[in-house]
């Protein structure tokens, strides 16, 4: 695997000193997740001195300028395929188009129909490889309603609403993604009125947050391409009132309510007043989400012959 540099923490401080002393155009290699991963502050400059050294018979493509990589890769003479998991087309580093008929997978219907739309790609969709028995399914104690990354894009603006509308019910908001200073210090001040919400640390155990969690809620302002986190919930049996944005609807199945986040307040209050206080309600969209995280086209063995056939695809098509 090869990804781009972060600056924080061991694994970045090693990786700055390694790639100044061996130069712009080559990565520092480390083994901290189990196998090889480079890391280069430009991995598509970095990407033919690392293919050398690893000589894949296949690169999966995805995130942060996958365009550029998947040229550098197209160049090597070896094949590719990309894995699509947003639709941020301005993040591409470059056309999409100008890679041909490219072989892909989508991680949902929605991210593949926008791509075949835009680019006229036709991806295989494989949704994501979730291990929900082993790392999310949990008894809960169903004391709160959890939002999970209280970022503006993700709709805490609407969700502290619902707090402020909902004193009586406890709120958690998990932090995910890194809040910059003047994010961070704008929250804290607005969650100080709010006093039913509290604000929980990031953390690699998402199974002891689900444990207290009776509703998720994922009122996005962004177009998600899926929506992991609903279906993490779902596992445990946990319903899910989300925005109709992007792939959330697919995630959320029957599982739980999509709504329009530009829409009444009063739809999103009064659906989680029903959800909060009407048992037999709860009950009912308890079991389908719970059956819903147990869809076929979510178990391994399924995934992994589909993965098998999308290989086998990149790999025939680079012959031919």
């Amino acid at each position: 695997m090869i990804g781009a540099l972060m600056p924080e923490g061991y694994i970045g401080k090693r990786g700055r000193l390694i790639n100044k002393l061996i130069g712009r155009n080559k990565a520092a290699c480390d083994h901290t997740q189990g196998y090889p991963v480079w890391r280069a502050w430009f991995p598509a400059e970095s990407l033919e001195w690392t293919v050398k050294r690893f000589r894949p018979d296949l690169v999966i493509v995805l995130a942060r300028q996958p365009v550029l990589i998947a040229r550098s890769v197209q160049n090597l003479k070896i094949p590719v395929l990309m894995m699509l998991q947003d639709v941020e087309f301005n993040d591409h580093g470059g056309d999409f188009a100008s890679l041909g008929n490219i072989p892909c997978v989508a991680n949902s219907h929605f991210t593949a129909d926008r791509y075949k739309s835009a680019f006229g790609v036709d991806p295989m969709v494989i949704e994501p490889l979730i291990n929900g028995h082993e790392k999310y399914t949990t008894t809960t104690s169903r004391e709160n309603v959890t939002l999970v990354n209280p970022h503006r894009f993700k709709g805490v603006n609407l969700a502290m609403e619902l707090a402020r509308h909902c004193p009586d019910i406890p709120f958690n908001f998990v932090e995910t993604w890194p809040l910059s200073a003047i994010e961070r210090a704008t929250l804290c001040g607005q969650l100080k009125q709010l006093p039913n919400i509290q604000l929980s640390p990031s953390t690699q155990d998402m199974k002891q947050v689900y444990s207290r969690c009776k509703i998720l809620i994922a009122p996005s302002q962004w177009e998600e391409a899926y929506g992991r986190v609903v279906t993490e919930a779902q596992f445990s049996g946990i319903p899910v009132i989300a925005s109709n944005r992007g792939g959330l609807p697919e995630a959320v199945g029957p599982g739980g309510i999509v709504l329009n986040p530009d829409g009444a307040l009063e739809n999103w209050l009064a659906e989680l007043r029903r959800l909060w206080s009407d048992s037999a309600y709860y009950s009912d969209l308890s079991a389908a989400a719970r059956t819903y995280a147990d869809r076929p086209s979510l178990q391994w063995r399924y995934q992994r012959d589909l993965w098998h056939e999308a290989f086998s695809v990149a790999i025939r098509g680079h012959k031919s």
